[in-house]
């Protein structure tokens, strides 16, 4: 994905989703509910009482994070697909632990799949109100997973709260960042292999399914990244038999042979849908219309069809995404004297300063 892209159970009860989505609208704050589950030593509402002003008043970590994304996406609708693509392209690389903010010599945000990642002037906004508020408290890889959370949210067009998730947080900054660390799978890449490079994250295939799709469901990707599906499809002269001849038409007017257009297509083909995080993806994959060549693979490989189908006829994708958001938030993260608060998110507060790269990949 570009720029712009910002590229488990079944059969839960439905009840406690809508006990968070009220919470959404006012102060609530989940009390470890134990139907997510804990990781490690994170926890739901782990600022709850830590944040005073300088005069002495409490305030909500999260409500400060929420309004400030509100804002945000009331200017520009793509930070939903920016900080989605963030959060992953972070997770994948040392954990959860905001080392691809440092602004370091050949730092991760050097390496070639995070050269169009976006959003780091965001983070670093909210950082600054936080710790305007309440210094030397919260950190900036809490602050990329609560804004993550809130722009998908912000993302409902129904406005109903659907896409509301608790977070984990007491994380620490990570101390080292290096674009050599940065290994991520490409949009081309086998679905089997795929799952092994979740897996290597302990995440199960169905998180795959959920974080990928759910990831792919806003933002757009440049002709560059599937024009080989248009014409010349691995080598054969032809193009990827998997889509949808009506949409080949259409992506074969905006992206010309060899033409190296900057013109790019939504990930999501309703063009009702996507801008929003929800399940409207899965449904196109299931009639060919996928644009990455991994996403369409999804649909029609033996390990993800059939998740790939019951998403697409379910009605608990928001709850289930969640879900799968929360294991990946709790990837390797660091806590304690494993890592940091940063004052700054885009510096270490020591002088040790840590620095350092593979492609493109699937999250953007």
């Amino acid at each position: 994905m570009d720029g712009t892209l910002e590229i488990t159970e079944m059969g839960l009860l439905v009840l406690p989703v809508v006990f968070c989505v009220l919470g959404y609208f006012g102060d609530f704050m989940c009390e470890k509910p134990k139907w997510f589950g804990q990781s490690g030593q994170l926890q739901f509402g782990f600022y709850s009482g830590k944040c005073r002003d300088g005069n002495g008043f409490q305030r909500n970590v999260e409500d400060i994070v929420k309004q400030k994304v509100k804002e945000k996406f009331s200017s520009d609708t793509t930070i939903v697909a920016a900080l989605l693509r963030m959060q992953f392209h972070d997770c994948f690389v040392n954990g959860c632990d905001a080392s691809i903010l440092l602004d370091v010599p050949n730092g991760e945000k050097t390496a070639p799949p995070n050269l169009s990642v976006r959003g780091y002037e965001f983070i670093e906004d909210i950082k600054t109100e936080i710790e305007n508020t309440c210094p030397g408290v919260v950190s900036c890889a809490d602050i990329i997973v609560m804004a993550t959370r809130d722009a998908v949210v912000e993302s409902d067009i129904k406005k109903m709260g659907t896409g509301w998730y608790p977070v984990q947080t007491g994380r620490r900054d990570g101390r080292v960042s290096s674009a050599q660390n940065v290994n991520l799978p490409s949009p081309s890449i086998p679905v089997p292999q795929a799952i092994a490079a979740f897996s290597s994250k302990k995440l199960s295939t169905i998180d795959m399914v959920y974080l990928l799709g759910g990831g792919h469901s806003v933002g757009v990707a440049h002709c560059g990244l599937f024009e080989n599906r248009l014409y010349d499809f691995k080598n054969t002269g032809n193009p990827d038999p998997a889509m949808n001849t009506t949409l080949l038409k259409t992506l074969r007017t905006l992206c010309h042979r060899n033409s190296g257009s900057p013109n790019s297509a939504n990930l999501d083909q309703d063009p009702l849908k996507s801008s929003s995080v929800d399940k409207s993806f899965y449904e196109q994959i299931r009639l060919g219309n996928g644009i990455l060549e991994v996403d369409q693979q999804l649909a029609m490989d033996p390990n993800t069809r059939f998740p790939v189908a019951r998403i697409a006829g379910s009605n608990d994708f928001s709850f289930q995404f969640g879900r799968a958001m929360i294991k990946l938030g709790a990837v390797d993260v660091k806590i304690g004297r494993d890592g940091e608060i940063r004052k700054k998110c885009a510096a270490v507060n020591s002088p040790n300063r840590s620095s350092g790269g593979k492609f493109f990949n699937l999250f953007g």
